[in-house]
C-alpha cells in the first residue's frame, strides 16, 4: 500500500524500518520538529527523521497540522492510507479523511487499557502481567477507535521500562506489516472498543520519580524498573539527590521492622538496602548528580554513608 508515516521516537522508527523493508511504499513522513535533548541540550533529529534521511524519503516536521496549506500539500501524494506511531500530535479530522483508507495507529497497549500518552510505563507501575499491541482505526477521540488487530505480551517478573519498549516496538512493527497486508478485511471486521475497562495513560511527570520509602519495596521496585529510560528514579540523601537505576526486593528481618522508612540497615558488596513502608529494597546501582552510574559496591568506596542513616526528604 502507497502511505505517509508520522511518528517521531525510537518505537516509531522501529515501526517505519519494518515498512521500508516491506511491500509496502512510504510516500513521505511527518515527525515532530527538531528539539533540544539531553545533558548539553543540543538540537537534535527525531530517530524518525533519521531513519527517514537515511532512505531519502520527504520529511515534514509542522509545527502544527491545522494549516490549510499543510493538508493540500500532503494531498499531492496519492496515498492510500497514513499510518501513526506514537507522532505526539493530534491528527484533525482533515487528515484523519485524506487518504481512502483514513488513518491507522500502532498502540502499545491493549486497548481500552492504557488510553493515552505513557501507556508502557503506566502497565509496569500498575504491576500488569500482560500488555500488548493494538493495530486501531484512528478518530477525533483519544485513542477510541475500532480495534482492527491485537498481539499480547507478557510483562517477563524483572522487566524495565526499557526491555519492554523494546519488546513492544518490534512487536508493534510486526503488527503493523500484518494489519497493512490485509488492510480491507480487518477495517470490514473492525472491533469497537468495549465500553468498561477504560484506564488512561496520562504523562509521565518528573516529579513521579522521587521515591516516597513509605511505599512498599514492591511498588519502588516498580518505579526503578519502570524509569530507565527516563525521568530515572531518584531519593534525597541528605542535601543531594540521587537516582537509582537498579533494585531488588529482599525480606525484611524481624530485627528491623521498627526502623522508619528509608533508613540504610545493611552497606556491602551486594548493595544498600534500605528499609520501606512493607518490605526491604536493596539498591544495587545509582549515581550521584553529574556522576557516573556506579555499582553500589563501587559507589561505597567514594562516598561515606553509615547504617541508621536514612534517604528521603527531610
Amino acid at each position: 500500500m502507497r502511505l505517509i508515516f508520522a511518528g517521531t521516537p525510537d518505537f516509531s522508527a522501529t515501526s517505519l524500518e519494518a515498512l521500508l523493508s516491506s511491500d509496502h511504499q512510504v510516500l513521505a513522513v511527518l515527525t515532530q520538529p527538531d528539539r533540544p535533548a539531553g545533558r548539553g541540550q543540543k538540537v537534535q533529529e527525531s530517530p524518525v527523521k533519521q531513519c527517514a534521511r537515511a532512505a531519502q524519503l520527504p520529511v515534514l516536521q509542522p509545527y502544527s497540522l491545522k494549516d490549510p496549506e499543510l493538508v493540500t500539500g500532503l494531498a499531492k501524494w496519492p496515498s492510500e492510507v497514513w499510518v501513526v506511531v506514537a507522532y505526539g500530535m493530534i491528527l484533525p479530522p482533515a487528515l484523519l479523511t485524506l487518504a481512502p483508507f483514513g488513518a491507522i495507529n500502532v498502540h502499545a497497549s491493549l486497548l481500552p487499557r492504557w488510553r493515552g500518552a505513557a501507556p508502557i510505563q503506566r502497565a509496569l507501575l500498575a504491576g500488569d502481567r500482560e500488555t500488548g499491541i493494538s493495530l486501531m482505526q484512528m478518530e477525533t477521540g483519544l485513542d477510541t477507535g475500532p480495534v482492527l488487530l491485537q498481539h499480547s505480551c507478557p510483562i517477563e517478573s524483572r522487566e524495565t521500562g526499557q526491555s519492554l519498549h523494546d519488546r513492544l516496538a518490534k512487536l508493534g512493527a510486526k503488527t503493523l506489516i500484518e494489519g497493512l497486508d490485509q488492510l480491507d478485511y480487518l477495517q470490514r471486521h473492525a472491533q469497537p472498543q468495549p465500553i468498561f475497562g477504560v484506564t488512561y495513560a496520562d504523562k509521565i511527570r518528573k516529579e513521579e520519580a522521587e521515591i516516597h520509602w513509605e511505599s512498599s519495596a514492591t511498588e519502588i521496585d516498580r518505579k526503578i524498573r519502570t524509569f530507565v529510560t527516563g525521568p530515572v528514579a531518584r531519593t534525597w540523601s541528605g542535601e543531594e539527590m540521587l537516582r537509582l537505576w537498579e533494585a531488588e526486593i529482599e525480606e525484611k528481618p524481624l530485627s528491623l521492622r521498627n526502623d522508619p522508612p528509608g533508613t540504610l540497615c545493611h552497606l556491602d558488596h551486594s548493595g544498600i538496602k534500605v528499609v520501606c513502608g512493607e518490605g526491604l529494597l536493596r539498591v544495587t546501582s545509582l549515581q550521584r548528580a553529574g556522576g557516573k552510574i556506579l555499582s553500589a559496591q563501587e559507589f561505597l568506596r567514594g562516598n561515606a554513608m553509615k547504617v541508621g542513616e536514612k534517604w528521603g526528604k527531610v
